[in-house]
């Protein structure tokens, strides 16, 4: 199981994400993830660490032609990897191409130095626009699609993972994040085709894993 920590809070100290990293490193987590406003020296910490670094950005909320500029700036500092969130409003109405320019200049912009990760809100679509959602991340050239930031009203679903998977089919990968708190629930989501699972709660579902 590939296990993704996760800080959702945008106010969080650099004291905490150090005990944060800490624990990420030393546990069996393939990356950790932090808002995109964090400082450079937060990136630093993973220097010299198999543990990779994922930023957070959400285009929607930016100017035109901030998001590459942020997504260059974060793989500067160190990122990895970069979790988008999908124009949902343009999403829900039908304007794919502003949904597909906003993916497309942020994988542009990762080149090949990150990954991209297109967080299309599970909780908020209906099963036809989840559908689309993963057809335009696809077709963007991502390289995952997430299920949840973990601010909304739910989180990840088995259904929902198994939906995704089936469109993305081999060619991308799906990580299934927000309100997995057990290993049973975890397990569940990695069955349902999930590559990932991103959560604040890893502490629990490593403990429960290894008894």
């Amino acid at each position: 199981m590939k296990l993704a920590d996760e800080i959702i809070s945008a106010v969080v100290s650099l004291a905490l994400f150090k005990m944060f990293f800490t624990f990420s490193k030393e546990s069996l987590y393939t990356s950790a993830s932090a808002p995109m406003s964090s400082p450079k020296t937060i990136f630093a910490l993973t220097v010299k660490s198999p543990l990779a670094m994922a930023a957070r950005l959400c285009p929607m909320a930016l100017k035109e032609r901030e998001a590459p500029f942020e997504t260059k700036k974060a793989i500067e500092d160190g990122a990895e990897e970069i979790d988008m969130v999908i124009n949902i409003g343009a999403l829900k109405n039908k304007d794919y191409e502003t949904v597909k320019e906003d993916i497309k200049a942020v994988v542009e912009a990762a080149g090949d130095k990150a990954i991209v990760k297109v967080i299309i809100e599970t909780c908020l679509l209906t099963d036809e626009e989840k559908v689309k959602a993963c057809e335009l991340a696809k077709e963007s050239g991502a390289h995952y699609v997430k299920t949840s930031t973990g601010f909304s009203k739910a989180g990840a679903k088995v259904e929902d993972v198994k939906l995704m998977k089936k469109v993305i089919g081999e060619d991308m990968k799906v990580k299934a994040s927000g309100g997995i708190r057990d290993y049973e629930t975890a397990k569940a989501m990695i069955e349902a085709g999930a590559s990932r699972i991103g959560a604040s709660s890893s502490v629990k579902i490593i403990q429960e894993a290894s008894n």
